[in-house]
């Protein structure tokens, strides 16, 4: 593969905040939340729409971003051939490790047995608190997954925002362009030109983060009352743990064998990484991160066509709950599951788990149709995880992030389409500068 090699300028800071880096002004809204959803519970449930507005200002500018970056990476790629190539890597990618994902969540789950004891009687379980989820479960499965794909119409797409349908119009659009080059190319260099004006539009964005962090944190707080983080705590701490080792050892082992280090991609990511943490939500990182991986030395096209899919097939935190949220519901209920039934729930799950992009609530829903379509557990047992829906998600939308950075550098090596020496140069100056979006 041939990539750009001209000298693009590191990511550098023109001034430093004078309250500090963004990763510490997200830390201190996310304590800061934390304290006053404590002291004041009523009040902080009122801040709610403060990170609920700036993840509508993220996503805001998903489609543009995504749709201009795909059609953009193809339509410069060229080579149909090429474009299939760097396609088929990443899925075959994303399958394999979100199956990883999946085992383990499995294992985890079977050996610490985080419902065993609590011998609900489903029967009792009032299933009324999860029948939007139930509702948007039914519309999952192969084939209306499939046709979900194809939108109406291409306003309809972009409108209701949906990612599949904005990658599939992304990606016929680019490979339309890409064959008649020369042609195209002001379309191209329009789009381009787009790309950049909507990236200015996050960094932008990117200052209210803290403020964000600030009452997502204090309305999680204040809405479900300190009991929420002691409620199902061992559930909840064993997600995090296996999330944790997932990043550590899976993940860890796929960077040390490409040949980068896990730890400073991480500390190069932590403002985008806090930021999902404090709004529990990867969309609201998706463009920033991926400007951060063009600044790393992963060629644009690349980035382009892998991070947004990465986006919706590779959710490797969500596949660990998903497999752990199943058998625990299983284990609560005192559902008797042989090892063949957690190894078709298994197989399930690595369809349903890629037809969630787009829905809220996507690993809630997606959990809800594997329970339905299985009819083994009980779907009302959903109602045991309700409690601690938001704290698992931080810890799932924190992995996916990481997982889909981690993705993208990968593809990029096997594709020759990554700078190795301003890898290094920008991982070193971004610890010693802050130079991130918005610091």
């Amino acid at each position: 593969m041939i990539v750009d090699k001209t000298e693009r300028p590191l990511s550098k800071s023109s001034h430093r905040s004078l309250l500090g880096p963004l990763w510490l002004q997200v830390m201190v809204g996310i304590l800061l939340g934390v304290v006053v959803g404590v002291l004041f519970p009523q009040a902080a449930v009122t801040l709610k729409p403060l990170g609920d507005g700036f993840v509508k200002l993220i996503r805001m500018t998903l489609a543009p971003i995504i749709f201009a970056t795909v059609v953009v990476g193809i339509a410069k790629m060229g080579d149909l051939r090429e474009v299939g190539r760097v396609g088929a890597k990443a899925l075959i990618y994303f399958e394999v490790v979100s199956t990883f994902a999946l085992l383990l969540g499995l294992v985890a789950v079977n050996v610490l047995q985080p419902g065993k004891g609590m011998n609900i009687d489903a029967a009792t379980l009032d299933a009324t608190a999860i029948s939007s989820y139930t509702t948007n479960a039914q519309n999952l499965g192969v084939v209306p997954f499939l046709l979900n794909m194809i939108p109406s119409s291409v306003g309809e797409a972009f409108v209701s925002g949906n990612i599949l349908q904005i990658i599939l119009f992304g990606v016929l659009f680019g490979l339309a362009l890409a064959q008649f080059r020369t042609a195209t190319r002001p379309l191209v260099d329009m789009l381009d030109l787009v790309l950049k004006g909507m990236f200015g539009i996050v960094r932008f964005v990117m200052y209210l983060a803290p403020l964000a962090a600030f009452g997502a944190m204090a309305y999680t707080v204040g809405q479900y009352g300190v009991g929420s983080l002691i409620q199902l705590a061992k559930f909840t701490a064993e997600v995090w743990i296996v999330s944790i080792l997932f990043v550590a050892v899976v993940l860890g082992l796929i960077a040390r064998f490409a040949g980068f280090s896990l730890p400073k991609l991480l500390r190069y990511l932590s403002d985008e990484l806090l930021i999902t943490a404090g709004t529990s939500s990867s969309e609201a990182v998706l463009a920033p991160v991926m400007l951060k991986l063009q600044n790393l030395g992963c060629a644009e096209q690349i980035v382009g066509m892998v991070m947004p899919a990465g986006f919706t097939f590779n959710a490797d935190g969500t596949a660990i709950y998903l497999s752990m949220g199943a058998i625990f519901i299983a284990q609560a209920t005192n559902t008797h599951l042989s090892l063949r039934n957690q190894i078709v729930i298994l197989l399930v799950l690595m369809l349903t788990s890629k037809g969630s992009a787009g829905v809220a609530g996507a690993g809630f829903v997606t959990l809800a149709a594997t329970l339905a379509s299985m009819h083994q557990i009980p779907v009302a047992g959903l109602v045991l995880l309700l409690g601690v829906e938001r704290l698992t998600n931080i810890a799932r939308a924190v992995v996916n992030v990481i997982g889909s950075s981690v993705a993208t550098i990968v593809v990029a090596k096997w594709e020759d389409g990554f700078d190795h020496e301003r890898a290094g140069r920008v991982l070193a100056d971004e610890w010693v500068e802050g130079g991130s979006l918005s610091s």
